[in-house]
């Protein structure tokens, strides 16, 4: 059993210091991932907020979990989404193209050198062009590595939906790098998330 896990059993016992270490280990990359849906700060926020609030109150229930960054993940993305509906009233779950701007950050791992921060330039453009469904399970799938049946869970899709929306958005990418002239950058990208 990993520290994590031991951390999240000591919290669903009823720990206060269990909890204050979750919420600080994992409050700023949940900041980072709720900005990629919306730009208010205010919003986000509060989603955090009301995620720790709603597991400090459900401790009891809550079940164990070998992966407590994927489960924080999954009840804030929940949260989130439940906060964005609220205060949107066009915005709707259920269509892909409506979903808020998803900004897939790839800069943090490919700028080292000037070389990378072209490249990264080239990719960020074509992603840029991806609809933001696709940016999404990208993000998941190659900066998260979650697993499809994670991926699955955390967007409330299909398996395979979730294989072919990763396939096409490969797909699309593929062709935009091909019709720019930089399959090389393309390669050398997926490479590197793979590897």
């Amino acid at each position: 059993m990993n520290t994590d896990s031991l951390i999240w059993d000591k919290f669903r016992g009823g720990d206060i210091s269990a909890i204050e270490t979750l919420y600080f280990q994992n409050v700023q990359f949940l900041y980072r991932y709720g900005r990629k849906f919306s730009p208010d700060v205010d919003l986000v926020k509060d989603a955090i907020h009301d995620m720790f609030i709603y597991l400090i109150q459900n401790r009891t229930t809550l079940g164990p979990t070998d992966n407590v960054n994927f489960y924080l993940m999954r009840s804030f993305r929940r949260m989130l989404l439940q906060n964005l509906k609220k205060s949107r009233s066009d915005f709707r779950q259920d269509l892909p193209d409506s979903l808020p701007e998803f900004i897939y950050s790839v800069e943090e791992n490919l700028i080292k050198k000037e070389s990378a921060r072209q490249r990264d330039l080239k990719i960020r453009q074509c992603l840029a062009e991806l609809n933001p469904r696709q940016r999404e399970i990208l993000y998941y799938r190659f900066e998260c590595n979650f697993t499809y049946e994670q991926i699955c869970e955390i967007m409330s899709i299909k398996y395979d939906s979730a294989r072919k929306l990763v396939y096409r958005a490969i797909e699309t990418l593929r062709q935009m790098f091909v019709e720019k002239h930089t399959l090389q950058l393309f390669l050398a990208f997926f490479k590197q998330k793979r590897g």
